[in-house]
């Protein structure tokens, strides 16, 4: 079976209230769109057409997937956006309609309709619902069997109370679409030519049509407001906080969490409220988050804590550590095991070994820290000469006082000691004491100033 995948991504969206095309606004920091294709990329299909229209030329611009375009130049119906993609499909193609506004269908409900087209039958997603206002009715006859669909604005008061509802999403034989197509009018309403239609004509030549109920409501949900995008928003974050704690991981508010990419955590975890997890993460087993912490495509090993407000990106971070709170791991970031990171202390592009100790208010940019390193509070690696960035070697063992400046390049040698307040822009050797201090004056009976 040779799968290809059709999702309409033409209209506007103009209750967004936007500039931007509907089907870009966002799910988890990602466009609706590129949902719906994930999900039909992980069926294996082999290609993906978008029907595009308003706000063309952003869509192409924003999406990353491997999507073939077709464009929708006249917005006239659900059936005439699926006939621009026609001569993209071969006539024995197996083919998933489905919605860039849609964002939410699992890739096993559109597996079961896939799973029930033949030449002669077509399976369509439908959905109980106790209020369908919007949705077209399905129509059955006496035995249950399909006979067509209805739009609400041309149903009849009796059509209207019933309460299975068409979400749009179907599968069908691309050679079954084409003859069908072909054959709609746009005498409704709307004078539009509706994808629906094709029911109807469909019985009418003896074809079968199938049906299949979602899990979930919302798996067939469309966004056409903000208020319906913030709706989906939480529930696909919930869905995700049920999988983190199926998995053994404690969230202390479930509805206080935001998965914004790939998050896996690992046994005995746990993750206070507010925390935002970006892009791909992994957590180790027994790590610790605190609360209001952003952590971006980056690894944390068994054991850590990560105290609250802290802001971890593209870092890696061994077991056993300690970081935060407030500190802040910028992308290149390296932490071995056992380190102890404070509060406001930032690294960037480096690599801190086990045991070492960055504790509170530091910048250490562009450097490599050596094993069981206390990096005093206030200390400073100068890496940046206004053009170019220069490193910094903190070896084994040393102790660098408090307010100290590092202007690299600089090297300062195993169990070396700095003292504090120094400015060292000379390389310390091993087991030295370096320090630079002005005399201290004095002034006596000095008149300190008063308000006049």
């Amino acid at each position: 079976m040779s799968l290809k995948v059709v999702v309409l991504a033409a209209g506007k969206g103009t209750r967004m209230k936007s500039a931007m095309p509907k089907v870009l606004h966002r799910v988890a920091e990602k466009p609706m769109v590129e949902h719906v294709v994930d999900a039909a990329s992980s069926l294996g299909a082999e290609k993906t057409v978008l029907v595009i229209g308003h706000g063309a030329e952003q869509l192409r611009a924003t999406i990353t997937r491997d999507v073939e375009y077709v464009e929708q130049t006249e917005q006239l119906g659900t059936g005439h956006a699926v006939q621009q993609a026609l001569p993209l499909l071969n006539p024995d193609d197996t083919v998933l309609i489905g919605y860039g506004d849609v964002p939410l269908t699992k890739p096993g409900t559109f597996k079961q309709l896939i799973d029930d087209v033949t030449e002669s039958n077509i399976a369509l997603l439908t959905v109980i619902m106790e209020d369908p206002t919007g949705y077209g009715r399905i129509l059955r006859d006496d035995s249950g069997n399909v006979i067509g669909i209805v739009e609400q604005k041309d149903a009849t008061p009796e059509q209207l109370l019933v309460k299975e509802g068409n979400t749009g999403i179907l599968a069908a034989k691309a050679s079954a679409l084409k003859e069908l197509l072909g054959r709609i009018d746009n005498n409704n309403a709307q004078q539009e030519y509706y994808l629906t239609d094709i029911f109807a004509l469909a019985v009418q030549q003896g074809m079968t049509i199938t049906t299949h109920q979602p899990d979930h409501e919302w798996e067939t949900a469309g966004v056409n407001s903000r208020l319906q995008l913030a709706e989906l928003e939480r529930i696909y974050q919930l869905n995700k906080a049920d999988e983190l704690m199926t998995a053994g991981v404690t969230l202390r508010d479930p509805a206080r969490i935001d998965v914004r990419g790939e998050l896996t955590v690992g046994q005995d975890s746990i993750i206070d409220v507010n925390c935002v997890f970006e892009g791909v993460v992994t957590i180790g087993e027994g790590v610790s988050i605190g609360p209001n912490c952003t952590i971006s495509d980056s690894t944390i090993a068994d054991g850590t804590v990560v105290k609250a407000n802290t802001v971890i990106e593209n870092s890696t971070v061994g077991k056993d550590c300690t970081v935060g709170p407030f500190a802040r791991l910028r992308p290149g970031t390296e932490l071995e095991a056992q380190n102890n990171i404070g509060n406001f202390v930032e690294i960037k592009k480096s690599k801190i070994s086990k045991g070492s100790k960055v504790n509170h208010l530091s910048y250490v940019g562009d450097s490599s820290v050596g094993e069981s390193v206390n990096i005093g509070a206030g200390t400073i690696t100068c890496n940046y000469d206004g053009a170019n960035k220069h490193q910094t070697i903190i070896e084994d063992g040393v102790f660098i006082g408090s307010c100290t400046q590092l202007v690299a390049p600089v090297t300062v040698g195993k169990n070396a000691v700095v003292g504090a307040g120094s400015t060292i822009t000379k390389e310390v050797s091993p087991g030295q004491l370096a320090f630079t201090r002005a005399p201290l004056k004095t002034v006596e009976n000095w008149p300190r100033p008063r308000k006049k």
